[in-house]
């Protein structure tokens, strides 16, 4: 289920005790958010996320087995 809420601008809302999403401006139908969090929390724009997950699948689906071996060999070594 999502929360849909509606707020003008300069109004805010408080996600927990430390998390305060603020609508900055109104332009031209877009909505520009400042948030303010603890720095350990990450925030990301979701098609950027998805973007990088594609990415990691692909790359994980690429191995060079002759590089791969070779690694192997190397690490059996020591």
């Amino acid at each position: 289920m999502v929360l849909v809420l509606a707020r003008k601008l300069d109004e805010s809302i408080v996600i927990g005790d430390n998390i305060v999403v603020k609508i900055v401006s109104i332009e031209n139908g877009v909505v520009k958010l400042g948030i303010d969090a603890p720095q350990e929390i990450s925030i990301m724009r979701s098609e950027l996320l998805e973007q990088v997950k594609e990415q990691n699948i692909s790359a994980a689906g690429k191995i060079d087995t002759d590089a791969l071996v070779a690694l192997s060999k190397t690490l059996s070594k020591k």
